[in-house]
């Protein structure tokens, strides 16, 4: 009977400080990736190409517009 009170509340769980925490990581291929550090990749062709045609596109409705 004592117990009823804990079961329908949140359970006790104990609290691991950042200091105390292992030094094993989750992931151990995130590891090598983080060192990698490779930065942004490039655009593809068809991105660039999408890209430079929305630009011409805008650039067009833009002349439109004013005259």
């Amino acid at each position: 009977m004592a117990n009823k009170a804990l079961a329908k509340r949140q359970k006790l769980s104990f609290r691991v400080e950042p200091s105390q925490r292992p030094l094993k990581p989750r992931n151990p291929v995130a590891v090598p990736a983080k060192q990698r550090a490779a930065g942004q990749h490039g655009k593809t062709r068809s991105a660039n190409r999408q890209e430079k045609k929305r630009e011409l596109t805008r650039l067009l409705l833009q002349r439109i517009e004013e005259s």
